[in-house]
């Protein structure tokens, strides 16, 4: 073996020794990612919570984890004549850092809280149909929060103050006075009231909105006596069979890498860029310099004007001119784009003064190219020879 060699894996023994040395002892890195998965024991998981929703709701909770809500309500409505009703009864409830609820699941939720039901749902983003139906606006503050305070409305329900760890602050910013309730407030970063937690009835249910699912992460339940906030929230939630849909996004977080268990494990990680490193060294250093005979290579001819014959004659002879006139368009908005840093996506009265003024054309010829294109490209059929001459005259006018 080269004595180059050995100096080399000498090194590289040096190296991963002191990195073992380094991270010997070392505490593993806290992984603060919002997941609200309930197989999740870092801070933003909800692990705690799903162990402790029987007893937190005083009855046994049905998880919905393997279907959609609107597969699984639709699963439970009976559409037989004259009865056209729910066989389940009770509170659908959900937590979740992001809108995680399709439109067709909102809807079908809303038609289960319109037969007598409720929902309770604890989300930083709702989705939009539920925001449009109930007539409520969401606001964040994108100015980042070290923690916001969050308390009760009702003096009777508490009157203490929880502090909770988060990053943004959600708030309702507007509400149909008329029809809601506001059950909770927070303070933002100018310590003024918002609205987080607000109770809407809706036909013969009500829905139940809350804009900070941090309050049932591991990280906040177990902090002091923050647990009773997350009670005092479902104090509202009325008796009843409850419906947990926690079927996040387990699933889309899992990686498809053959390489995925090794990164996911941060020693097993580190071992793998040191040996890419180290490869990566023994070939620099390995590498030797050797003479190589240089070939003559002959400069490359420019045969892109021939090219664009032969490719034009080709298209000519098959009488493809839709797709000729297609390209010539193509080819003169790109060069209007280019020179003249106009917008072409709307070809417009306002598109045809701007090309006017720069190019100094003539406004009817241009005016006349545009239709042309228009009404190409509200054809449904094919175009012909004589079409493709009038294009092409008419481009020639603008470009020359």
């Amino acid at each position: 073996m080269d004595n180059k060699v050995k100096i080399y894996i000498a090194v590289l023994v040096l190296i991963f020794g002191i990195t073992l040395l380094v991270d010997k002892g070392q505490p593993k890195p806290i992984d603060w990612t919002p997941t609200y998965s309930v197989d999740d024991k870092i801070p933003f998981g909800l692990y705690i919570f799903d162990h402790e929703a029987d007893r937190l709701f005083n009855q046994k909770v049905e998880r919905i984890s393997t279907q959609t809500p609107y597969e699984y309500l639709d699963s439970q409505y009976d559409s037989r004549e004259n009865i056209e009703t729910y066989k389940i009864k009770g509170t659908f409830i959900n937590i979740s850092e992001v809108n995680n609820i399709d439109d067709s699941s909102m809807k079908e939720i809303l038609y289960f809280v319109s037969h007598g039901n409720n929902a309770f749902l604890s989300m930083k983003v709702f989705p939009k149909v539920l925001l449009d139906s109930l007539k409520i606006e969401l606001n964040t503050d994108f100015l980042p929060n070290d923690s916001i305070t969050a308390w009760m409305a009702n003096k009777k329900v508490s009157l203490k103050k929880y502090t909770l760890g988060t990053g943004l602050s959600d708030y309702f910013s507007k509400i149909d006075t008329l029809n809601t309730k506001v059950l909770g407030y927070q303070t933002s970063r100018k310590n003024k009231r918002q609205i987080n937690f607000i109770e809407v009835p809706y036909k013969n249910g009500h829905l139940y909105l809350h804009t900070q699912p941090v309050a049932f992460t591991n990280y906040n339940l177990l902090k002091k006596d923050h647990y009773q906030y997350a009670e005092n929230l479902v104090s509202y939630i009325p008796k009843g069979n409850i419906f947990w849909y926690n079927k996040i996004f387990n699933d889309q977080r899992i990686s498809s890498s053959p390489m995925r268990y090794i990164f996911i494990q941060p020693a097993l990680k580190s071992a793998w860029y040191l040996g890419l490193l180290g490869i990566l060294i023994f070939m620099i250093f390995n590498a030797k310099r050797k003479q190589r005979i240089v070939p003559i290579i002959k400069p490359l001819q420019n045969l892109t004007v021939e090219f664009t014959k032969t490719v034009g004659n080709l298209y000519y002879q098959e009488g493809d001119h839709t797709n000729i006139i297609d390209k010539k368009i193509i080819y003169f908005l790109e060069k209007i784009r280019t020179d003249y840093l106009l917008d072409t996506s709307k070809l417009d009265d306002d598109f045809i003064n701007k090309l006017h003024y720069k190019t100094g054309k003539d406004k009817k010829d241009i005016s006349d190219l545009v239709q042309l294109i228009n009404d190409h490209r509200k054809s449904y059929h094919g175009s012909l020879e004589e079409d493709l001459i009038k294009i092409n005259a008419a481009i020639e006018k603008i470009l020359h």
